[in-house]
């Protein structure tokens, strides 16, 4: 049988028939989709049958995960705030201390106030550093120097907190030297070390002034240590926003302790006894500096 020769008008007839087929094929897709949507959207619980069967997990997971989500950026949300205003609160209240702080011990001490205010700022960055109140350092520096950095005592004691440099040259070794001793940051550091030392080995701050000041084998300190702590509770009422004077009437003179070995509270005649603890005021051997 002889094949008939293949003519264009042959080849558009196929194309067409073709084309007509998909175009029926669609047709009938289409007018299926439209029926679909149709029911689902006339019969809202067949819709939810449907969703259900397609993701059976999924709906019931969703506002669970949901919730949880939720919750959990919420919490977040809430430690952050918290943590926030405790932040805030915490570097206000410094703040405020200090500057309250600094006005009244730069007027009690006639220091200026920018000089006063780094004073005070190193004595609180310290004593944040080494778990020690701060107040409590600025009143043993008042007692001992009166504010004055560059104070230096018959017997060798130095600086703000009056460290006998020759006797703690260990403890100035990461801060310079002893040649440091009459830099304000590192004689703070240094005192500040040594109170610390004394108020672990006595368990007291009474304890530990008496070793301060070099009485602590003594029966008594000649009142330094109460003459630290009546200043370092005026301190506490100033940081607190109380109106404190900066003029007091002088304190009675006490008896010097014949026992006392080192540079103590009143001026010493006989240096060779100086034991290895501080020094005390430098300002002609008299402990009340500025008072």
């Amino acid at each position: 049988m002889a094949s008939q020769p293949v003519t264009w008008s042959s080849v558009i007839k196929a194309a067409r028939g073709v084309l007509t087929t998909a175009q029926h094929t669609l047709t009938v897709f289409g007018l299926s989709a439209v029926a679909m949507i149709a029911l689902l959207y006339s019969r809202p619980d067949f819709a939810k049958r449907v969703s259900d069967f397609l993701s059976p997990h999924q709906s019931a997971q969703a506002p669970v995960v949901a919730n949880a989500s939720v919750q959990l950026v919420a919490a977040h949300a809430a430690d952050a705030v918290e943590t926030a205003n405790a932040d805030n609160k915490a570097s206000e209240r410094p703040s405020r201390q200090q500057k309250y702080v600094t006005d009244w011990l730069s007027r009690r001490y006639r220091v200026a106030g920018d000089a006063a205010n780094m004073l005070v700022s190193t004595a609180y960055s310290t004593a944040h550093e080494i778990k020690l109140d701060p107040l409590l350092i600025l009143a043993v520096m008042a007692i001992e120097s009166g504010l004055n950095p560059f104070a230096e005592s018959p017997v060798g004691a130095q600086g703000l907190m009056q460290v006998m440099s020759k006797v703690h040259s260990d403890k100035f070794q990461e801060v310079g030297g002893s040649q440091a001793a009459l830099n304000p940051v590192a004689n703070i550091r240094v005192g500040a070390l040594i109170l610390k030392d004394y108020v672990n080995r006595t368990g007291s701050v009474e304890g530990a002034l008496k070793s301060y000041v070099g009485a602590g084998a003594a029966e008594d300190d000649s009142g330094y240590g109460s003459k630290v702590l009546t200043e370092y509770k005026r301190l506490k009422q100033v940081a607190s926003g109380k109106n404190v004077p900066i003029y007091f009437p002088p304190a009675q003179p006490t008896v010097p302790s014949t026992t006392l070995k080192t540079a103590g509270t009143q001026p010493k005649t006989d240096t060779t006894s100086v034991d290895t603890a501080q020094g005390s005021s430098a300002q002609s051997g008299e402990t009340v500096a500025g008072l």
